[in-house]
């Protein structure tokens, strides 16, 4: 494990942008409203040939009454926890706060390194104002812009001094999970539930996630990264810059993952919205599970109820209906480890080869006893077929008239497919090649 430096301070002091620095993408979102930032933010970053990975945290507000406020507060006690530094950023605009002298109090009971960063200092003036921070008792400050990048360099200095001396591991490409669905499903809690520990802030209040962020898991055999997303809702209800900013957040994370998790609320059903969602993923190639979650606040379930449930949602899904569905209930656990081990399994199909000796054996004699119908008098002879080396399975099929093969053929190909191999979760293409 690398060190792990903390950004910590109250609201809108620039922590997020400072973390965007170092990390060098816009991961965290920055905005001028007051608390964007509401979950532990994870990046790697590194200086000088050491790497480190970053905390960006949302800002602490002592004694709040405000609900997000008072879960914050308890994801920067953490954050202090796990760090091996902190770099605690004031703003320079504002001078000393009683909320600055609050987040000083705490980090003075740290037995840790504690890096003060006087921010927005970019001119001669701030730097003489800047000297005031001495009064927090925390040492010598650091004076930086983190728009501009200016005195960051001094400050990752002093940094890598600080930090322990530690091995360089090389990090292994592990299968990513992202976890999907409309606002307020729990997907945040299905994580929590998962990881046992609340590192998720999680509230009644839909749109508490705004940010897509990844979580190593590693227990029972099973090692890959989940990643939690905003909840995307319909482009119309969608009215303010940073939720438009969480949305694609969550679009990128269903683009740059293996397996979607798809999380639905069983007390509204697979509506337009998560079916959106599913055709975004199918249309991205990826492994999916869908599951429905808060089936305990189902009433008047009887024997067939998650049947009939089952069947609603594959009539929804057609023609790609063999997906797994799996009835969860996050706050009581219920079946949610088979939740993680259905979505492990359908990553394993999506990454399955087929050698292509045997991919002839099985499908030729398949493809001889139902060939392709006539078209216009001609006629399809299938002479060869292999899988393509992609990510996703994807299959060639030769013949010496490809024009001529209709959809419901290829719709047939691709269920005999299933039929011989697992596929399980994962759309398969077939195409046809000019022999």
């Amino acid at each position: 494990m690398g060190n792990i430096v903390a950004i910590v301070g109250r609201p809108n002091v620039g922590k997020s942008t400072f973390f965007n620095r170092l990390i060098q993408r816009r991961e965290a979102i920055v905005d001028s409203v007051s608390g964007v930032t509401r979950d532990r933010h994870y990046g790697k970053s590194d200086w000088n040939g050491q790497i480190f990975s970053l905390i960006d945290t949302g800002g602490y507000v002592k004694g709040s009454d405000d609900v997000f406020e008072a879960e914050i507060d308890k994801q920067v006690i953490l954050a202090i926890e796990e760090a091996d530094a902190i770099i605690f950023m004031v703003d320079v605009e504002s001078g000393i706060t009683g909320m600055d002298e609050d987040v000083a109090n705490l980090l003075r009971r740290q037995d840790k390194p504690v890096l003060l960063a006087v921010n927005k200092v970019d001119n001669s003036k701030r730097l003489e104002n800047a000297v005031e921070f001495y009064n927090l008792g925390l040492g010598e400050f650091y004076p930086i812009a983190s728009t501009s990048g200016s005195g960051t360099g001094e400050l990752l200095d002093a940094l890598i001094e600080v930090l322990p001396e530690v091995e360089d591991e090389e990090e292994s490409e592990l299968p990513r999970f992202a976890v999907v669905g409309r606002p307020n499903a729990g997907k945040s809690s299905f994580i929590n539930a998962l990881i046992g520990e609340d590192r998720y802030i999680v509230t009644d209040v839909a749109g508490t996630t705004r940010d897509a962020i990844d979580t190593k898991y590693n227990r029972y055999g099973f090692e890959f990264n989940l990643v939690d997303t905003a909840g995307i809702r319909r482009k119309s209800k969608v009215k303010e810059d940073l939720e438009f900013y969480s949305v694609m957040r969550s679009v990128r994370a269903i683009e740059n993952c293996d397996v979607c998790l798809i999380i639905l609320d069983a007390t509204r059903g697979f509506d337009g919205q998560v079916q959106n969602i599913f055709w975004l993923a199918q249309r991205n190639r990826k492994g999916i599970v869908i599951l429905v979650n808060k089936w305990d606040l189902v009433e008047d379930k009887e024997t067939n109820t998650m049947k009939e449930y089952e069947r609603r949602i594959r009539k929804e899904i057609e023609p790609f209906t063999d997906v797994p569905i799996v009835f969860i209930s996050v706050l009581t656990k219920q079946r949610i480890f088979k939740a993680i081990e259905t979505a492990v399994e359908v990553f394993n199909n999506r990454s399955k080869k087929i050698k292509t000796s045997e991919l002839n054996e099985r499908m030729l004699p398949i493809i001889e006893s139902y060939p392709p119908p006539a078209w216009k008098g001609k006629y399809v002879k299938i002479k060869f077929c292999m899988q393509l080396p992609t990510p996703q399975p994807q299959f060639a099929f030769f013949c010496n008239l490809p024009q001529y093969v209709r959809d419901p053929y290829k719709r047939y190909l691709e269920n005999k497919l299933r039929e011989e191999y697992d596929f399980k979760g994962v759309p398969v293409s077939v195409y046809f090649r000019k022999k």
